[in-house]
């Protein structure tokens, strides 16, 4: 079984696309997904499969979201072993933390590569490095946490959501199993 954690855009935010803990936990579990927990109530669900596709399970867990809210919403689906591999690499070492979070995004396609940093417009917020399918962002409060999503999906037309990285290190930490950890 491979513990994956599948990150859905827009659920239970300003209102939008509101599901219950509960209910998301239901519909994992109806796609044969085991041992399923949901973390903080935005759209953050870890379990386990004997699939090894991402791509089918993503799929397979957008139809179901689908029926059940009315609408596609994105789902990204991270290995868990990848998101460790994600949260100890830490790009933002170098970076002075005070007063700045650290976000990552996790985009439907892989970008072409560009020179970083990228500068977001309107905000001191950038995007300081792409790998993969991830991007990496650095920004200062007062409304800028909300800006690195719409930016890269704008600027990549790609379909995207973010996390901040200790919530990330938070998921790691509470729900990743031995053979996961790198």
């Amino acid at each position: 079984m491979t513990q994956f954690v599948a990150f859905l855009r827009a659920i239970n935010v300003g209102g939008h696309h509101a599901i219950r803990k509960e209910k998301l936990q239901e519909i994992f579990v109806s796609l044969r997904f085991s041992n399923v927990s949901v973390y903080k109530q935005s759209g953050n669900v870890i379990f386990e499969t004997p699939l090894t596709d991402r791509d089918i399970i993503q799929k397979k867990i957008q139809k179901e979201l689908s029926k059940f809210l009315g609408s596609d919403i994105g789902v990204f689906v991270c290995e868990m072993s990848h998101l460790n591999k994600i949260v100890e690499s830490n790009p933002f070492k170098n970076v002075n933390a005070e007063g700045t979070s650290f976000l990552v995004t996790f985009m439907f396609s892989q970008p072409s590569s560009l020179e970083f940093p990228i500068r977001i417009p309107r905000s001191r917020a950038e995007v300081i490095v792409i790998r993969g399918r991830e991007a990496y962002s650095v920004t200062h409060g007062h409304g800028e946490g909300g800006k690195p999503n719409p930016f890269l999906e704008s600027k990549f037309k790609t379909q995207a959501t973010t996390r901040n990285l200790n919530i990330l290190g938070e998921i790691v930490s509470k729900y990743s199993k031995p053979d996961t950890r790198s």
